[in-house]
């Protein structure tokens, strides 16, 4: 198998890289490198950049946006923004329920949707997850009863991402509750202005509210958002959970912070020498990166599988790369962490007439929320417990 790129792959790498480096302000991208949570409006300020420019949606079908290219030209688009630090287009958006209404929406709902989903004018959130139905999502209990030309929503998501910005949710919501529980789901389209819904924030263990809890109270919702057939909405529900582990080992991602690291620590001391010269950290930041190229490797060897696949077959080894790409993620905030040192510990400013000035250097502020933060990457897009058994079944036949 051929991995290597060619001339015309070059010069598209090339293209991006220019773009990102150039288009989206540094300002934006800084947010990124320090890892901190990209404000609101310079998500979608770097959304419709991407998005006039054509980059923004490109696998989409082109007639909404996408570009029709090749999966190694995905790759390298993917790759060459996470390294730039470019926010990526909003997932909920761009890969997640965009593509659900591109492949079963009706026309009327991909007329009003696809373009304001591509260019951010709708912010979306995900209403998937239940106090009691997570990884055994099948069990959600939120329901939607048909009364007349509306259906009426009663129950309750938790840890939908970024709810207080959202101007729409779509929900997964049991309409048949007599029949087996995958077969009684639809997936439905609401507008978080809606009288009845509530959305209370989760403060989580880095200080940030990220996640809320939404709630819906006799909430109506016209049937036109349905999507697709009643009753069906697992199989969409599946089709979109295979968008959302596209490109989940963030490759560029982590060599982006392995980078940032790397800057850092030729910053800071142990005794007399810099953290960057000390062998303990040489090693363990080494073996990251030995781990790191495999990985890349191994997803080369994915995307270039992707010519010969059915397209909406996904490729068992996508749970190889979301297994080791998000311990090697949580690897390198592991690394920062050792970096910092003692200067992690946090520290709250947000006391009013508070003097006290922060304990080391204002990077080190950032550290600690992002080695908690990203604890997440192992759960969300299929857990890795479950990314195991899929390997074990798909790939080994166990």
């Amino acid at each position: 198998m051929n991995l290597s790129f060619t001339p015309e792959e070059i010069a598209f790498r090339e293209r991006m890289r220019e773009f990102f480096t150039t288009e989206i302000p540094a300002s934006i991208r800084a947010h990124i490198e320090r890892g901190e949570h990209v404000p609101r409006e310079d998500q979608i300020t770097s959304q419709r950049i991407l998005n006039a420019a054509g980059l923004a949606v490109p696998h989409w079908p082109k007639a909404w946006g996408g570009q029709d290219w090749s999966p190694v030209q995905i790759y390298i688009w993917q790759d060459e923004m996470q390294q730039a630090c470019v926010p990526p287009p909003l997932g909920f958006n761009a890969n997640m329920v965009g593509p659900v209404i591109a492949q079963f929406g009706s026309e009327v709902q991909k007329q009003k949707f696809l373009p304001a989903t591509a260019n951010l004018d709708i912010w979306w959130c995900q209403g998937f997850s239940e106090p009691g139905a997570g990884s055994d999502l099948a069990s959600l209990r939120t329901s939607a009863v048909r009364d007349g030309d509306h259906y009426v929503v009663n129950g309750q998501k938790t840890w939908t991402t970024l709810a207080q910005y959202a101007d729409w949710i779509f929900c997964l919501c049991r309409t048949d509750a007599t029949v087996k529980k995958q077969q009684g789901i639809s997936f439905i389209l609401i507008d978080m202005k809606t009288p009845g819904i509530t959305v209370r924030p989760i403060v989580t263990i880095d200080g940030g509210r990220e996640v809320n809890e939404v709630f819906f109270d006799d909430v109506r919702v016209p049937v036109e958002n349905l999507v697709g057939e009643e009753n069906k909405g697992w199989d969409y529900a599946k089709f979109l959970l295979g968008n959302e582990r596209t490109g989940i080992a963030r490759v560029g991602v982590s060599k982006a912070r392995i980078r940032r690291i790397k800057q850092l620590a030729a910053l800071e001391f142990v005794g007399d020498r810099k953290m960057s010269e000390e062998p303990h950290f040489r090693e363990k930041m080494a073996a990251v990166e030995i781990e790191l190229k495999a990985l890349e490797m191994t997803q080369l060897r994915v995307v270039a599988d992707e010519r010969n696949r059915d397209k909406g077959t996904p490729n068992p080894a996508s749970s190889i790369l979301k297994l080791k790409g998000s311990e090697l993620q949580q690897a390198t905030t592991e690394l920062l962490m050792d970096v910092v040192g003692p200067y992690v510990l946090p520290y709250d400013d947000s006391d009013e007439g508070s003097n006290e000035p922060p304990v080391g250097p204002d990077y080190a502020a950032e550290a600690a929320p992002i080695y908690f933060n990203w604890r997440k990457i192992s759960i969300y897009g299929g857990s890795n417990e479950i990314q195991r058994n899929i390997v074990a079944k798909a790939i080994l036949g166990f």
